[in-house]
C-alpha cells in the first residue's frame, strides 16, 4: 500500500481539490443557453462541452445565462480544421442597445494551410474602430487552447494560453470612453462572414466542406453579476486558487516582455500605427503606454 508524507498528502488533496472545481466550474447546462441555430449548437459531454455547428442555411451561438460588470472570462477553444475560409467564430462580451458596449474576440477562417487571424476589438458607448489582429504561434485547430478577457476598471486584458496579447486600459482622464457602466454577456457564435472575413472577401467559403464545427470546453466565469444574492461579485472559476485577482490585475515585468514579444512577432495590424486611416494623427489612447 502507498503511503504519503504529511506535505505529499496536502499536495495531492489540492491537485484533487483543484481538479474537482475546474470540472465543476465547466458547465454549459447551468452557465450558458443557446440563442439560435435550430439545433446546430450541442451541449456535450454532461455539460462540459459545447459544439457550434456551420452550413450554408446558418450558423449558431449561445450566450451566458448572466449579465457581467467586470470579471475574467475564460474559455477553452478548438477552431474549424482544414478549409475555414469565410468562416467567423467568436468569444466576446456585449451589452444590449444603442450605445452599447463590447469586447471582441473573433477568428477569421482561411484556406487550408493558411493561417487564422484573430481579430480584437473594444467598443465604449457604441464606437469602436480599436483593432489589433495577430496570427497565433500554433494551430488553433489541433488541440484545445485558452482564450481570456480580464476586464476591470483599470483595464482589458486579452490573453492567450495565458500569455498577453493585448492591453487595452482605461483613458477616460483624456476623453477616451470605456466600457465600465453597462453590464455584459458572454457570447460565442460561428456564422459565415465571406464577404470580409478571408483575405478581404476574396476567398469564399467552400459549402462542399460544411458542416463546419467549432469546440468550446472549460467555460469559466469568475466576475461580478449586478444584483447577485451572492453579493455583486461571485466566483465559477478556478480562480479561487490564483493569487493574483483579476480586480486589479496588471502586467507585471514577465507578463510586458510576453505581451512585447506577441506584438512583435505575431501581430499583423495595429490600429495605432494605421497612419492612412488616420491622417490627422493617431487616437489620443495610442500615445500612452500600453500596459
Amino acid at each position: 500500500m502507498a503511503t504519503f508524507s504529511g506535505s505529499n498528502l496536502t499536495m495531492l488533496l489540492l491537485s484533487i481539490l483543484v481538479a474537482y472545481f475546474a470540472t465543476a466550474a465547466a458547465d454549459f447546462y447551468r452557465d450558458a443557453e443557446i440563442t439560435w441555430g435550430d439545433g446546430r449548437a450541442k451541449i456535450l459531454e454532461g455539460g462540459r462541452m459545447l459544439t457550434l455547428s456551420l452550413d450554408k442555411y446558418s450558423g449558431s451561438g449561445f450566450q451566458s445565462k448572466n449579465d457581467y460588470l467586470f470579471g475574467r472570462f475564460d474559455l477553452q477553444l478548438k477552431l474549424v480544421p482544414g478549409n475555414s475560409a469565410g468562416t467567423v467564430t467568436t468569444f466576446f462580451l456585449s451589452s444590449q442597445g444603442a450605445g452599447h458596449d463590447e469586447i471582441d474576440f473573433e477568428f477569421l477562417g482561411n484556406s487550408s494551410g493558411e493561417p487564422y487571424t484573430v481579430h480584437t476589438n473594444v467598443y465604449a458607448q457604441g464606437k469602436g474602430d480599436k483593432e489589433q489582429r495577430f496570427h497565433l504561434w500554433f494551430d488553433p485547430t489541433a488541440a484545445f487552447h485558452t482564450y481570456s478577457i480580464v476586464w476591470n476598471p483599470q483595464r482589458i486584458i486579452f490573453l492567450v494560453d495565458n500569455i498577453p496579447i493585448r492591453v487595452f486600459s482605461n483613458n477616460e482622464a483624456i476623453g477616451i470612453p470605456f466600457p465600465k457602466s453597462q453590464p455584459m454577456r458572454v457570447h460565442c457564435s460561428l456564422w459565415n462572414a465571406d464577404d470580409w472575413a478571408t483575405q478581404g472577401g476574396r476567398v469564399k467559403t467552400d459549402w462542399s466542406k460544411a458542416p463546419f464545427v467549432a469546440s468550446y470546453r472549460n467555460f469559466n466565469i469568475n466576475g461580478c453579476v449586478p444584483g447577485s444574492s451572492l453579493g455583486s461579485c461571485g466566483s465559477k472559476s478556478t480562480d479561487s486558487f490564483n493569487t493574483e485577482a483579476w480586480q486589479t490585475k496588471e502586467l507585471d515585468g514577465k507578463g510586458r516582455n510576453r505581451l512585447r514579444w506577441v506584438q512583435q512577432k505575431h501581430m499583423i495590424y495595429n490600429y495605432c500605427t494605421d497612419i492612412q486611416r488616420f491622417p490627422q494623427g493617431i487616437p489620443a489612447e495610442c500615445r500612452r503606454s500600453r500596459f
